[in-house]
């Protein structure tokens, strides 16, 4: 002790110096000491454990929390409430993307002039780039209108022959089929849609659709026989659809409405959900106009959180607008994560290997429901990037319906550059009993992606196609067509990325038992 405590002073003063430290110790542990027994001892107390107190300070990812004996003091209420609402606001987006893109769909519509049920927004020649909608394709004649049950009443939809048709509700829930898919199985049929909690007459000869919306989403395609790429062969399809589709309330059916059709083909219009406040302005619109019954209590309480209540005014102070507007920021960087870097292994085509081939639908269920539970993630997965449900589109029997595969990676999980050159190789024989395409898609807005070529892709129906020797195809995606590839090229655009999606019209058995297998997307140097 005496050699660790040497001074120059000598070994009297180490030693001195050495008490001085010891006693200051004690005298620390006393005054700790006496601290803790300052709190009174009364009649009734006893050992509270701590994991149900409080300390008096608190370090979290949002601050420094402060307490006296648990009750928050300075700036921790605001700190608290700001997090909670913003969280909640998070969450509100997540639930409530389905609805607001229903709704943006119909603000589409209302944007043409064409918001009414006997208006019909038709692509008489085929979708196009021009027209922002969720990975729409560019092979279907898609129509499609909006029923208003709460204005109309029970409303009348003939649906033509040839058709594949959907009724989506205002949350994009699945209603009905019709058409191919439906129980008029292509011949073509009445439907009858009724409002939420109707209880009147329900007259016969009609197929019956409750709903549970107000606003119903009349989604219908026109199939295409011949080729995509005559003229004539496309415009037979859109006269079937013009000639026969009907949509009128029931109460008019002896003197029904003139049908309005109004050609989309080359028309620029926007039906993607907003990314900014104003996501919430619309959420806001849905809740004012469709029953209490349309959403859950549970989350009608978050929407009231953050000041969305059916029959009262939404109006956000400063505050609250911008805790929702960084809400709105951080619920559609999820989606982005969610879409590129899915984790729930349902999305995945090959989950036993590193692909990145993907499908909206998990495990193939339109209803994003597993063993009780609601697949959150899978369902904003879906309706991020992609409208319709109904289980005709996750193709679970061969020849019936569609499905699709998805990809917007790289073979090495690298962003795909619309400034390199890339390969897509489809086996022989691709397993589609109607038909095939690959459409190139924006990653921002997630519609075709807008270059020189009006229809951003292929398809087999084009007759335009060159297949190798073996009759597997190559898919090039670059700025340029490669030499000797341009009928079978698809063009990027530099500094910006992108994702494809396969579809398979009647896919086949060697797709949907996974023996037949599209390749990577390859770079090629």
């Amino acid at each position: 002790m005496k050699q660790i405590f040497q001074t120059k002073s000598g070994p009297l003063a180490a030693v001195l110096l050495m008490t001085c430290i010891l006693c200051g110790t004690t005298k620390l542990a006393v005054a700790q000491e006496a601290k803790d027994t300052q709190k009174p001892k009364m009649k009734m107390t006893t050992d509270i454990p701590e994991s149900i107190v409080t300390p008096d300070k608190v370090e979290t990812p949002i601050g420094t929390l402060e307490y006296f004996d648990g009750v928050p003091i300075g700036g921790t209420k605001d700190a608290l409430y700001d997090y909670v609402d913003r969280a909640r606001a998070v969450q509100v987006y997540i639930e409530m993307i389905p609805a607001v893109s229903t709704y943006s769909l119909l603000q589409g519509s209302r944007d043409m002039n064409m918001g009414d049920s006997n208006q019909i927004v038709l692509w008489e020649q085929l979708g196009d780039s021009k027209s922002l909608v969720l990975t729409y394709n560019n092979t279907s004649l898609y129509t499609w209108g909006f029923l208003d049950l709460e204005k109309d009443g029970p409303t009348v939809i003939e649906v033509p022959p040839d058709v594949l048709g959907i009724l989506d509700d205002g949350d994009m829930r699945y209603l009905s089929d019709m058409g191919a898919a439906g129980p008029d199985k292509g011949k073509g049929g009445k439907y009858l849609v009724l409002p939420p909690g109707y209880e009147g007459d329900v007259p016969e000869g009609y197929f019956v659709v409750k709903s549970t919306s107000y606003v119903v989403w009349n989604f219908m395609r026109g199939y295409v026989r011949g080729s995509v790429t005559n003229p004539a062969d496309v415009k037979k399809s859109a006269d079937n659809i013009k000639a026969n589709l009907k949509v009128y309330p029931l109460a008019k059916k002896d003197n029904p409405p003139k049908m309005e059709f109004k050609n989309m083909s080359g028309v620029h219009y926007n039906t993607v959900p907003p990314n900014d406040f104003s996501y919430f302005e619309r959420l806001n619109e849905i809740i004012q106009k469709e029953p209490i019954e349309f959403i859950g209590p549970e989350t009608r309480g978050l929407l009231a959180g953050i000041g969305i209540e059916k029959g009262k005014p939404f109006k956000p102070d400063a505050r609250m607008k911008k805790l929702l507007t960084e809400a709105v920021a951080i619920g559609s960087g999820y989606a982005r994560a969610n879409t590129v870097y899915p984790r729930d292994p349902g999305h995945r085509y090959y989950p036993e290997t590193d692909s990145e081939w993907v499908m909206a639908f998990p495990d193939k269920n339109c209803f994003f429901l597993k063993d009780g539970i609601r697949r959150i993630d899978a369902r904003l997965w879906m309706h991020f990037n992609a409208v319709c449900v109904t289980p005709a589109m996750a193709g679970i029997k061969p020849g019936v319906g569609s499905d699709y595969g998805i990809v917007g990676m790289d073979s090495k999980h690298q962003p795909l550059d619309g400034a390199k050159t890339y390969k897509l190789h489809l086996p022989p024989n691709v397993p589609a009993k109607d038909n095939w395409s690959v459409t190139i898609y924006d990653t921002q807005h997630r519609s075709m992606l807008q270059t020189d070529q009006p229809f951003a892709g292929v398809n087999s129906l084009s007759g335009e196609l060159k297949p190798n020797a073996d009759g597997s195809y190559d898919i090039y995606f670059a700025p340029k067509a490669p030499k000797g590839k341009e009928s079978n090229w698809i063009q990027t655009v530099p500094e910006k990325s992108w994702f494809i999606l396969l579809r398979l019209y009647g896919p086949l058995k060697p797709w949907l038992n996974k023996t037949w297998r599209p390749s990577e997307l390859e770079l090629v140097k």
